[in-house]
């Protein structure tokens, strides 16, 4: 027996002015729902027979995700379990207009980059794959659906896959077979299947 993981990112966010919004750049990004083709993309793309008999379902402390999870906790009739460390890769700035030119392909380039008290994709990666680990121990040969983030499940997939940047592209590979080459979409993601072990097995991408 084997237990099936799907980890995909959330669905479309809405985009707003947070000029006179006093919270800190952390929380309005916890905040941040989704938008009306959010919504309906999320309906849309999750209303997939791929996503039937769903046995758990986690999801992120970010309102986004948790408003992506209820297409699959309603289709499913199951309850959505929260976990704060499936949450996005923390910046550590205090507005965007302190985050350094290039800091995305910085931290790809580089595990260990960081700024301020932000995360680096080696804390992200560790982060969600004790989570990931946490969750297959509790939910044994069950199909497990995880709704997170870009960043996080691309720092997390490179535990297992190779990354690399093609023509200012990000190209995921496992076992020489190329994943994707591109970009997380909203709603899509990954199906991973592992072993009794917690040894994955497989790994596909799905749209």
């Amino acid at each position: 027996m084997s237990t099936t993981i799907y980890l995909i990112r959330h669905s479309k966010p809405l985009k707003v002015n947070n000029n006179l919004n006093n919270d800190n750049l952390q929380i309005q990004n916890e905040k941040s729902s989704l938008s009306i083709e959010g919504e309906q993309i999320a309906k849309e793309k999750l209303n997939n027979k791929e996503f039937n008999n769903i046995d758990v379902l986690y999801s992120s402390n970010y309102v986004r995700t948790i408003q992506t999870a209820k297409y699959l906790a309603e289709n499913n009739n199951i309850e959505i379990n929260i976990m704060s460390n499936l949450g996005e890769r923390k910046f550590g700035i205090d507005s965007w207009n302190q985050l350094p030119e290039n800091f995305e392909r910085k931290q790809i380039l580089d595990e260990n980059y960081k700024i301020g008290t932000g995360e680096n994709q080696k804390e992200v990666r560790n982060r969600m794959y004790f989570a990931i680990i946490k969750i297959l121990n509790e939910n044994k040969n069950k199909r497990i659906t995880i709704v997170s983030h870009a960043t996080a499940i691309s720092f997390l997939i490179k535990k297992w896959c190779d990354i690399e940047i093609i023509n200012n592209k990000l190209r995921y590979s496992f076992k020489n077979n190329i994943l994707l080459e591109g970009h997380i979409e909203y709603c899509a993601g990954f199906k991973l299947e592992f072993a009794e072990d917690n040894h994955l097995i497989n790994i596909e991408f799905l749209k």
